[in-house]
């Protein structure tokens, strides 16, 4: 069963992805933002339309333009070709604009521009072209504030005004723990070709307790790699990232969704606790490696006599 948080949150975004209205996504990193903005694609009329995700955190602010609006060929040194943008390809579709906030002051200008009129140029272009895209945001801070520290345009934040979808951290909504762990087990382990790993009700229990800092996204993280070491095995307390286990003194109440019987109680020395991990790190290195020990040594930055020495004789980890 799903928080009623979320529950709330989906049918505002049934109600309003029909609608030709803006959308800002609040949330922490992590929690699911371009998943609600895909969703809010799928159930619109625009959904057999382009889904253009742009992370502006991600760009630097040199190319920031021409990924945006494309350019011509001879714009600038290297533009051997002419290369359509982000804006030019989501038309007829949605574009979503992830990190909004973190767009440069100059850029921002250019964006409140093409949002007024639908229409641009390509760096090195003389020739306006004509756009017909939905814009959809997120940001991890509101606009509001942002603005307020001088580092956001306050005519393009009015001009941005329309639908504020919140997405709560993860440590706020446990209950829908159980269903995103069901889902990415069946979803990871597809993907890696591996049989399901089977939680226990006291693994089950940390997870129900632990705050998430990394949201969504780090829960997904962690069935993952629970999927490349554990494929087809239960999984117990002792097998989870220490991350988690060496935060947590014991485990608190379970939800009554779980149906468990009384909770457990962990017993693992931090020693024993590190060499687990470390273990843990290094075979799943090696596994994404698919077995290439000198590989995985160089993905971690550490030495091969540090794998060999951890992981002993050489062998092949198949997930």
């Amino acid at each position: 069963m799903r928080s009623p948080a979320m529950r709330e949150l989906d049918r505002v975004v049934q109600a309003v992805a029909c609608k030709e209205v803006g959308v800002t996504i609040i949330g922490e990193s992590g929690t699911g933002k371009e998943v609600l903005a895909r969703r809010v694609h799928e159930l619109s009329e625009r959904r057999r339309g382009p889904f253009v995700p742009i992370n502006c955190a991600a760009i630097p602010e040199s190319l920031f333009e021409s990924e945006l609006f494309g350019h011509e060929r001879g714009a600038f040194t290297g533009a051997n070709e002419l290369v359509r943008g982000k804006v030019e390809a989501s038309s007829g579709g949605t574009l979503f604009l992830d990190e909004i906030g973190e767009m440069p002051i100059g850029m921002q200008a250019k964006l409140l521009r093409f949002l007024e009129h639908r229409k641009f140029m390509r760096v090195g272009g003389s020739t306006k072209i004509s756009v017909d895209a939905r814009l959809v945001c997120a940001t991890l801070r509101p606009l509001d504030q942002e603005v307020n520290l001088g580092r956001f345009r306050a005519d393009l934040y009015y001009r941005l005004q329309g639908i504020i979808l919140e997405l709560p951290p993860l440590r706020e909504r446990h209950r829908d723990i159980a269903p995103l762990v069901h889902e990415f087990l069946s979803e990871l382990s597809a993907k890696h070709s591996v049989a399901v790993p089977k939680m226990t009700r006291a693994a089950m229990a940390l997870l129900f307790k632990y705050q998430w800092p990394g949201n969504v996204r780090e829960l997904k993280n962690v069935i993952e790699l629970l999927c490349l070491m554990r494929p087809g095995r239960t999984v117990a307390p002792a097998d989870l990232p220490q991350t988690i286990r060496t935060r947590l003194n014991g485990i608190g109440p379970v939800p009554s969704n779980l149906d468990p019987s009384k909770p457990a109680t962990i017993e693992l020395s931090l020693s024993q606790s590190l060499a687990i991990s470390v273990r843990q790190l290094l075979e799943a290195a090696v596994t994404l490696e698919r077995g290439n020990r000198s590989r995985a040594a160089r993905r971690l930055g550490i030495s091969l006599r540090t794998v060999q020495r951890h992981l002993g004789p050489e062998r092949t980890i198949v997930s």
